[in-house]
């Protein structure tokens, strides 16, 4: 663990500081040390030359790049400071730029066409297929994904979410084959898949598929602080031109809190993430089984594989369908936080996902178990026909960076039909965009948010904090 090595050599020095961060080592803020401790306020430093510096790494940060590049079977690693959020916007902004396209299923995080509106690049969209039951999308079939490159043959790379946040895999191996072939660079967002690459039979990595970029959350499942992240290079693309992109918009003073959690997370992971996610997979399943026992709720896993838009499924992960109850995930949600202090992840109008991870014992699963049961028994309603939750193609008609930065109008929601959306509109959790800037909104759209605001849903991203109003382009206006 070279960095935190690094940091303990000069934690036992008697080195005197004379330069940022003011708080001197936490003695300039004794409530501060008092409440983190003295121990991660000694470590809370600046770059210097015996800890390297994050911009330009050199030697501590520079080695602990490269044990993590060769944990995570990849060409090359860069740490990230900025979560995944900067290791998605820094592979985008990498690989196409204003007036390209770019290959995405809808149903990406905000980051990626956050990165659209910086660079500038189009989106194309692949209609992922749904599930109609459970009211998600699935992932992209190699049948889609061949006939939208052959219809933009000008498109330069290609995003695959490797998993959902529902766990749900591609077949990103195929996939990268047929864009390689046809020379567009595969980008992958694995926020949700560090432990593929540790874990046994699990769906296959990004960089084990041969994709040329992928952005990992070490902090999700990998064990290391939120914000940090790993950016990974396949070896057809050139490190020291994807520094300089990460370079323009990540921080010059690199939080080394973040850098050692992961130096120390992929050390950990390396030694024993095979039996970490091991555990982690016997409690999900568990957990799945007695949830499905319940009845009413619908836990599910490796039954959605059908070799195509399911190709593969991740059993780490805890998903469960709420509607037999007669009530929004969101609505279970709430009632597990509120009544029960059981936090999970998130929960949207038909599911709910909890998080498992090593940090988890028997005795929490239980009492996860044990809530949902009662929630069941307590709060169970007659199901009534919930909104249609399919999936809305939505229609691109200028780029997300031109509706972002254009003249803009505020308009009430229920005025919006027709016009161009000129912000995001989101649930927050999971942070897929309802609607982005640079989409016509239709009746299903307003109907959509209009239900997600009803069911409590936290809408984030509008000017209108209210999601009363949405700001449309003014450019159809002037003709």
């Amino acid at each position: 663990m070279p960095l935190m090595e690094a940091l303990e050599k000069m934690r036992h020095g008697r080195l005197v500081p004379f330069d940022v961060p003011g708080h001197k080592h936490g003695k300039g803020n004794p409530q501060l040390t008092e409440f983190l401790g003295e121990r991660c306020l000694s470590v809370d430093v600046n770059s210097m030359k015996p800890l390297d510096n994050l911009c330009h790494p050199t030697s501590v940060i520079k080695e602990a790049e490269e044990l993590a590049a060769e944990a995570f079977g990849a060409a090359y690693a860069f740490f990230m400071v900025g979560g995944t959020t900067s290791a998605v916007q820094a592979m985008i902004l990498a690989s196409v730029q204003r007036g390209e396209e770019i290959i995405l299923p809808r149903n990406v995080h905000q980051s990626v066409i956050n990165a659209l509106v910086l660079c500038g690049a189009t989106p194309v969209y692949i209609n992922p297929q749904m599930d109609k039951k459970l009211g998600i999308a699935l992932g992209m079939s190699v049948d889609e994904v061949k006939t939208t490159m052959e219809a933009h043959p000008r498109a330069k790379a290609i995003l695959v979410n490797n998993p959902t946040y529902y766990g749900i895999c591609s077949d990103i191996k195929q996939i990268t084959r047929i864009a390689h072939e046809k020379g567009l660079r595969v980008l992958a967002d694995e926020a949700h898949g560090t432990h593929f690459y540790f874990g046994k039979d699990m769906p296959l990595s990004a960089m084990a598929a041969g994709a040329d970029l992928a952005a990992v959350s070490m902090h999700k499942s990998g064990g290391s602080l939120t914000q940090s992240a790993l950016l990974l290079c396949g070896g057809g693309v050139n490190p020291n031109d994807v520094r300089k992109i990460i370079n323009l918009t990540q921080t010059t003073s690199g939080s080394y809190l973040l850098l050692s959690s992961l130096d120390i997370s992929r050390r950990n992971l390396a030694l024993w993430g095979m039996e970490t996610f091991e555990k982690v997979k016997k409690f999900a399943g568990y957990a799945r089984e007695e949830i499905n026992a319940i009845g009413d709720y619908y836990a599910y896993a490796n039954d959605l594989i059908n070799g195509n838009s399911v190709f593969d499924f991740d059993t780490t992960k805890l998903s469960v369908n709420t509607l037999g109850l007669g009530l929004a995930g969101i609505e279970v949600y709430d009632l597990l936080r509120d009544e029960y202090d059981i936090q999970i992840e998130f929960g949207d109008l038909g599911n709910i996902l909890a998080y498992i991870s090593v940090g988890d014992k028997n005795k929490n699963i239980e009492r996860l178990i044990s809530a949902l049961g009662e929630i069941r028994r307590i709060y169970k309603k007659e199901s009534k026909a919930a909104l249609d939750l399919a999936y809305i193609t939505p229609t691109v008609v200028i780029s997300p960076q031109e509706a972002f930065y254009g003249e803009k109008v505020s308009l009430p929601l229920a005025e919006c039909e027709g016009r161009v959306c000129a912000e995001f509109v989101m649930c927050y959790p999971p942070g897929i965009p309802l609607l982005a800037p640079g989409e016509r909104m239709n009746t299903q759209n307003i109907a959509y948010i209009q239900y997600a605001k009803e069911k409590g849903c936290v809408l984030t991203g509008p000017e209108s904090m209210d999601i009363s109003r949405l700001n449309v382009w003014k450019g159809e206006e002037n003709g």
